[in-house]
C-alpha cells in the first residue's frame, strides 16, 4: 500500500514515503535517555520540558519578515564572515538543543540527498540573511519555532557552504514538520554519532562536542 506525507510539495503534488519511519511510544518524549520519534502530523504531548508543545501560528511567510524575527538575536552573540567557496551557494542550519540534554534530528523524505538523519538546513532564499533562513529552515524541517544561541561552524559540502548555529526550542509542534521531512526525533547527545552519520555532518557533530563536552 502506498504511504503519502500529509502536505504536499511546493508544486502541490503529493509526496509519496518509500519506507515511512516508525514512531515511537508518547513515553519516550520524557526520557531523556531514549530517542523519541514523531512521524507527519503524528501525536505528541501537550508540552515537553515546560515548554507547550503546540502548533505556531502567525509564522512569517516573507524574508523581510524572517529577518525582522532574527534581528533580535544578532545583538545576543557574534560571528565570524561566511568565507565564500566558488560554486557553492551560502546556506545555513541549525543544531536545536534541548534541555534534557537531547538534539533534535531530521530524517529528510525518502533520504534526499543521501541523509537518513540530519540537521535542519538549506540555501539561502532571496533577501533572507543567514540567521533568519536558518530559523525558517528550522521549522519547515522540524515543525518547531527556535531561538539562534550561538555560531557553532562553517561546513562546506557537496552543493554548499552551510554556516551552524546552536538553538533552543521555545514553540512549535515537530509533528507539523513540512514535506520534506518524514521523521523528526529528540536524540540523546551520547547516540548522535551513530545516528546522524552522513560524511558531510561530522563537522558539525565535532563542532558540538567541542562546544559541549563529551
Amino acid at each position: 500500500m502506498k504511504h503519502f506525507h500529509p502536505r504536499q510539495n511546493h508544486a502541490g503534488q503529493p509526496v509519496e514515503l518509500d519506507a515511512p519511519s516508525q514512531p515511537t511510544a508518547l513515553s519516550t518524549w520524557a526520557d531523556p535517555h531514549q530517542i523519541a520519534t514523531v512521524t507527519p502530523a503524528g501525536p505528541m504531548p501537550e508540552s515537553l520540558n515546560g515548554i507547550a508543545v503546540s502548533t505556531w501560528t502567525g509564522v512569517p511567510d516573507t524574508a523581510a519578515a524572517w529577518n525582522e524575527l532574527a534581528a533580535p538575536d544578532h545583538s545576543t552573540f557574534s560571528e565570524p564572515p561566511l568565507v565564500p567557496v566558488p560554486g557553492k551557494p551560502p546556506a545555513s542550519g541549525v543544531v536545536i538543543l534541548e534541555d534534557d540534554g537531547r538534539v533534535w534530528v531530521v530524517s529528510p523524505s525518502n533520504a534526499y540527498g543521501g541523509y537518513v538523519n540530519t540537521f535542519p538546513k538549506g540555501k539561502l532564499d532571496p533577501g533572507m540573511d543567514l540567521r533568519a533562513n536558518a530559523l525558517k529552515e528550522a521549522h519547515e524541517e522540524s515543525g518547531l519555532r527556535v531561538e539562534l544561541t550561538g555560531f557553532l561552524c562553517d561546513s562546506v559540502r557537496s552543493t554548499s557552504v552551510t554556516r551552524y548555529y546552536t538553538a533552543r526550542r521555545v514553540g512549535g509542534n515537530p509533528a507539523d514538520m513540512g514535506w520534506e521531512t518524514q521523521a523528526v526525533h529528540l536524540v540523546p547527545r551520547e547516540q548522535l554519532a551513530g545516528f546522524v552519520t552522513h560524511p558531510n555532518d561530522l563537522v558539525v557533530r565535532q563542532a558540538l562536542q567541542a562546544r559541549l563536552g563529551k
